[in-house]
């Protein structure tokens, strides 16, 4: 059975005929002044990662070092000197494809500054599409791109980024809730699972705060609308949907 555990903010645990990949591993309780509203569970056996783009609080190397090295961390092109003591790097840029354990994952286009803050590297943002008995689609982190429509044929599920750590969205090109439900009409996959919401809060906030939970109420409305068709799995982190 194949199954999407959303983990919290972009991490997202896919188990696809067997194999087992996360996105974007962002595992620690506390980030600078951000704090997880609730602890992670333990991870089991990996068999791959995928990292969408440099920014820290979707390569995290801290969470990427708990990983067995021989583990391959696949990434857009141009970080992988951030993984110096990984010994499998996969560097990849927009359409190239990786075999991981019998699934095929293709880079996709994303619309994102893909800069690491410092200025040690610069790649890309990147989506995935996760190809098995299931096709599965990690958007990472983007705004609209026309290449949305029809990006991924005979699509299953779209794991849809709606918000970020905070009150706002903060910098960049983000998708809002309304811009996500747009995403899920042009890429009409069969379920959306709203992701990057709901996980992090400034410490100065409480862990009842409204952004922990208005994002996704926000997502579902605007896709009843936009996207009708589309079966929407709100998972809180922690949650698991069987495919």
């Amino acid at each position: 059975m194949s199954a999407v555990q959303y983990l919290g903010h972009s991490t997202v645990l896919v188990d696809l005929d067997g194999t087992q990949l996360v996105t974007d591993p962002m595992l620690r309780r506390r980030v600078g002044h951000l704090l997880r509203a609730q602890p992670i569970a333990a991870l089991g056996e990996i068999d791959g990662v995928l990292v969408s783009h440099a920014h820290r609080d979707h390569l995290d190397l801290p969470s990427i070092a708990r990983f067995e090295p021989a583990i391959p961390v696949v990434l857009p092109r141009g970080l992988g000197r951030l993984l110096k003591r990984r010994e499998r790097v996969i560097e990849v840029d927009v359409g190239n494809e990786v075999e991981i354990d019998g699934l095929t994952v293709r880079a996709t286009e994303a619309v994102h500054d893909g800069k690491r803050p410092g200025g040690r590297a610069s790649g890309p943002a990147l989506g995935y599409e996760i190809r098995g008995s299931k096709r599965i689609y990690f958007a990472g982190d983007t705004d609209l791109f026309p290449a949305m429509e029809g990006l991924v044929e005979d699509l299953d599920v779209a794991l849809i980024p709606i918000w970020g750590w905070g009150p706002s969205l903060g910098r960049g090109k983000h998708l809002d809730p309304a811009g996500a439900a747009e995403a899920v009409r042009m890429l009409r996959p069969r379920i959306a699972v709203p992701i990057h919401w709901g996980t992090y809060r400034p410490l100065h906030h409480g862990p009842r705060a409204r952004f922990l939970r208005e994002p996704a109420e926000a997502f579902v409305r605007e896709a009843e609308a936009r996207a009708p068709d589309v079966e929407v799995r709100v998972l809180q982190p922690g949650e698991t949907l069987q495919l």
